[in-house]
């Protein structure tokens, strides 16, 4: 490894994970079972993948560990909150991602893991109905600053019992209710605590007070779900203040994932698009939330926002200057976890003859969230060490709807190829090497 600036990944390094469900389980148990030896972190681009470093002579194809210093699986302590009460092996069982025989050897470590009383607003999520909730001594529900005043002792309390050097908070929670940018309420940090101390519940939502207070106790915050959360400029205010960094939204596992590399396909092939139609079908609590049409909204804001940003009418309106494009999701129960996704894609070819593309895929939603999820606290981790704080778009690759300054019209970069090569050139420059592939 050169040498570079990065801190080394000394210590254990505790991930607190917002929502003690089928991703967070998934991803704990992996965890586990990897470190015996008894399952393969398949998807993790930090345990798995290689690239390239140098050129000509020099040229070499190295795992990201041997690049820059990411902590070690080994040195992971976890910890999460959740409405429900059951511990990750409880919640492991219930959701029935993974079979017995991949839950059962970890099941005396899942049994530790005990979710912390939760900061939860059911106006934000109608569907759910916990009873591990944050309460006032009167049984009233906490006022919004209240709740980060709880939620930073949680963590200062986490951090000191599992004795962590460093701590990474990810939302991993279900999708809250669309919570609109208003400039009056969200673009400055002094606005956002005022509206925070005068529990403002319509503009402050339980995870804006779950970012606040990791950001406060200098922790790196993820957000997984489509929530506005740190999506807004008062938390890029708090985040440069503090020097942490902060990554969203929307972990980018299956759908989301096809569209941001099929869709180069048909840019870069110049072929022209008349509608793009998108329905999945699911049946855990994710999508018993998203049932809610307040919930989904804020999904499908999410979801609609990756096409667009790749395949431009104002750059060329011949092609794309007035396709339709829509997103469905429907919550089916049988299908538990089992998340299935199609896609109709209509397109133009040579003379402007029509073509159609059908896209079946019948995923495992938490299957491809898991890595995604470790990857992306491994990544925060090191972005913290290497002094990198705010948005990390370098990040971008691994999520739905990247955040981006949308005050100066920057605009989110969703193309799979180009999100690909800004991971590996951040991920060069952090090991001493040039950043030397080409965004275009």
């Amino acid at each position: 490894m050169k040498k570079t600036n990065v801190e080394p990944a000394q210590g254990k390094l505790g991930i607190l994970v917002v929502g003690c469900g089928a991703v967070s389980t998934t991803m704990m148990a992996g965890v586990l079972m990897a470190r015996k030896g008894m399952a393969k972190p398949i998807g993790s681009m930090t345990q798995m993948d290689k690239m390239r470093i140098g050129k000509g002579a020099e040229k070499q194809y190295k795992h990201y560990g041997e690049i820059v210093p990411l902590a070690s699986l080994d040195d992971i302590v976890f910890g999460t909150w959740d409405v429900y009460p059951q511990n990750a092996f409880q919640a492991a069982m219930y959701a029935q991602v993974l079979q017995e025989k991949d839950i059962l050897p970890v099941r005396h470590e899942l049994e530790q893991i005990v979710p912390m009383s939760a900061a939860f607003d059911k106006d934000y999520a109608k569907r759910l109905d916990g009873s591990n909730i944050k309460l006032l001594p009167d049984g009233n529900i906490p006022s919004r600053w209240e709740m980060v005043e709880q939620l930073r002792q949680d963590i200062r309390c986490f951090k000191e019992e599992k004795h962590c050097s460093r701590v990474v908070v990810l939302w991993a929670a279900s999708t809250e209710i669309y919570v609109p940018v208003e400039e009056k309420y969200h673009y400055q940090l002094a606005d956002l605590e005022a509206a925070m101390r005068a529990d403002d519940r319509q503009h402050v939502a339980p995870s804006m007070c779950y970012a606040y207070a990791a950001l406060k106790e200098g922790c790196p915050f993820i957000m997984g779900a489509p929530n506005t959360t740190v999506d807004i400029p008062a938390m890029w205010q708090l985040a440069e203040q503090t020097h942490m960094p902060i990554c969203g939204k929307d972990f980018k596992t299956g759908q989301t994932l096809v569209k941001s590399g099929f869709a180069p396909i048909i840019g870069t092939r110049c072929l022209g698009l008349d509608g793009w139609f998108s329905t999945n079908i699911l049946g855990n609590r994710d999508g018993l939330v998203l049932d809610e049409p307040a919930n989904f909204h804020t999904k499908e804001v999410s979801k609609l926002s990756t096409l667009e940003t790749i395949l431009k009418g104002d750059e060329q309106p011949e092609l794309y200057g007035d396709y339709y494009h829509k997103v469905r999701i429907n919550y089916y129960p049988p299908r538990n976890d089992n998340k299935e996704s199609w896609d109709n894609i209509d397109i133009r070819g040579w003379m402007g003859y029509p073509m159609q593309i059908k896209i079946n895929f019948l995923c495992r939603d938490s299957i491809l969230a898991a890595p995604v999820a470790l990857d992306l606290c491994l990544l925060s981790d090191l972005a913290l060490r290497a002094g990198r704080y705010g948005i990390q778009r370098w990040l971008s690759f691994f999520l739905k709807s990247p955040m981006h300054d949308y005050t100066q019209g920057e605009e989110a970069v969703n193309h799979l190829y180009r999100q690909h090569t800004m991971l590996k050139n951040a991920i060069r420059e952090m090991g001493g090497y040039e950043a030397d592939e080409e965004v275009d």
